[in-house]
């Protein structure tokens, strides 16, 4: 602005246009309503459907209680084996702290194969071929 020109001020009985119907005004008024259609579509595509989702307890608490069960099962499992080699051949302790340990180990290896640490088992899977596993395989 010049140092001596004065503000142009609009003549009385002039109307200026309004701000609402200003060419400026209505796109910014489109891409609003552009904006909160998409603004819905993203809440609507966001919120989960309450019949998808889970009812049972939190991932983290179901794996530890599936992985404290394949343990103890393990351990269960080597007791009594024990017991009974303990009662059969009649070595009291011996057959009880050897399958125990045995127990233990076969409970270990089971969680770090539910965790994928270690590979699951082969057998069975490569084990002896049957007849109709051949190449004339009947379909």
């Amino acid at each position: 602005m010049a140092k001596d020109a004065k503000p142009v001020k609009p003549e009385k009985g002039t109307q200026m246009p309004e701000q609402g119907n200003s060419p400026e005004t209505l796109d910014l008024e489109t891409r609003r309503r552009n904006l909160q259609e998409k603004l819905a579509r993203y809440q609507r595509d966001k919120k989960p459907d309450p019949s998808e989702q889970e009812s049972g307890p939190p991932k983290g608490m179901a794996q530890a209680i599936r992985l404290s069960s394949e343990f103890l099962a393990g351990v269960v499992v080597g007791v009594i084996l024990g017991l009974g080699f303990d009662q059969l051949a009649g070595t009291s302790p011996w057959g009880l702290i050897i399958f125990l340990f045995l127990g233990f180990s076969a409970g270990v290896l089971n969680i770090l194969r539910s965790v994928g640490a270690v590979a699951p088992s082969q057998i069975g899977k490569n084990g002896a071929s049957r007849q109709d596993d051949g190449p004339n395989k009947p379909k």
